[in-house]
């Protein structure tokens, strides 16, 4: 039993049903009684169609039949079915209702299902991309502790430093994996909207700056952002997250960069933030599968030895939905690409 669900399709039953009843007591005072059974098969029609379920359109339909009945037929504010037509216009009522109902009730788990096979569809896609994503950077792991375990007296420092060092790095990109499945975890779930806070651009800039010189210290970015401070709600560290993979996307996979560039355009009740590159660029036969499906090895870049950007764009595109706006991907000229998004300074939440 849901009460909420309730009240909502009670309150569209009645509220069309004082619509329809008013209209009709209008149209009747120009004398145009033989439009008011068409009005009445519409409110019922709207009801099936807004409400879930069949019982608001068959309670409508009762309603109508004996509203019709009683103030509109001869003779006026009397029921009376005892007049064949009247009886006849109850049943053409009742069974246009129910076809309605049917026809609607359908549609709706037709387009259920449609979700459902959606939701199933990025579930084996994220899979495909964890297995992926998952294996090298442990297979990486597991065989240099291997090589220094089993010949740790035959390396040279130098050596088993290197080989120290690519853990980490491994150890590193696994850690960004895992933040990553549970930022998805975090805003898929059900009945789970993101929190919304006003957040200094700047600030939150600032951040993602000082993170992403701890991982990459050679790679510098290019800051162009307004003047004016510019406050935006949003969930700060799920928007920091986007930001970073944009970031470590370029470096990871766009070959031959020299210049990455975290761009901010203010607009008259939004910002527009982009991430910029004039690297290798995508190809635009992967640019509208970008963010639904992994790419596979042979699809990346020559520069992406190991790392894999699937998950790390679904989670993007997963964050940036749930505030309300959507990532633009774009060619840059002449060379690189253009990652964007676009948040309104205006708190939607209420």
């Amino acid at each position: 039993f849901n009460l909420k669900k309730l009240l909502k399709n009670t309150t569209i039953t009645l509220l069309i049903l004082g619509i329809i009843f008013g209209l009709s007591l209008l149209v009747q005072n120009f004398s145009a009684d033989s439009l008011i059974p068409a009005l009445f098969v519409l409110g019922i029609f709207l009801i099936s169609l807004l409400t879930e379920g069949y019982w608001y359109g068959i309670l409508a339909s009762i309603f109508c039949v004996f509203a019709i009945n009683y103030a509109f037929t001869f003779p006026y504010f009397k029921f009376d079915f005892t007049i064949a037509e009247n009886i006849i216009s109850t049943i053409i009522l009742l069974i246009v209702t129910c076809i309605t109902s049917a026809v609607t009730t359908q549609i709706k788990n037709r387009k259920q299902l449609q979700i459902e096979n959606e939701k199933e569809k990025m579930r084996a896609n994220l899979l495909r991309a964890i297995s992926h994503d998952l294996r090298t950077p442990l297979t990486s792991i597991y065989g240099a502790c291997s090589t220094i375990t089993e010949s740790y007296d035959l390396l040279s420092k130098q050596q088993q430093i290197k080989l120290l060092n690519e853990i980490c790095e491994d150890s590193e990109w696994l850690i960004r994996i895992v933040e990553n499945l549970l930022s998805v975890t975090k805003i898929s779930a059900e009945n789970v909207t993101i929190i919304k806070t006003p957040t200094v651009l700047e600030e939150l800039i600032d951040s993602v700056l000082v993170k992403f010189k701890k991982r990459y210290p050679s790679t510098n970015v290019i800051i162009d952002i307004p003047d004016e401070i510019l406050i935006i709600p949003m969930d700060a560290l799920l928007i920091e997250q986007v930001l970073l993979n944009f970031l470590e996307n370029s470096v990871q996979h766009a070959k031959g960069m020299t210049e990455l560039i975290l761009k901010v355009t203010e607009n008259k009740n939004s910002a527009t933030i982009q991430v910029i590159d004039n690297g290798c660029g995508i190809p635009n036969e992967n640019l509208a599968n970008l963010f639904t499906d992994y790419l596979v090895k042979s699809q990346q870049s020559a520069d992406s030895k190991k790392k894999n950007m699937g998950i790390g764009l679904s989670v993007c595109s997963t964050i940036i939905k749930a505030h309300g706006s959507s990532i633009v991907v774009t060619n840059n000229e002449p060379q690189g690409m253009i990652f964007s998004f676009t948040l309104s300074m205006e708190d939607n939440n209420g």
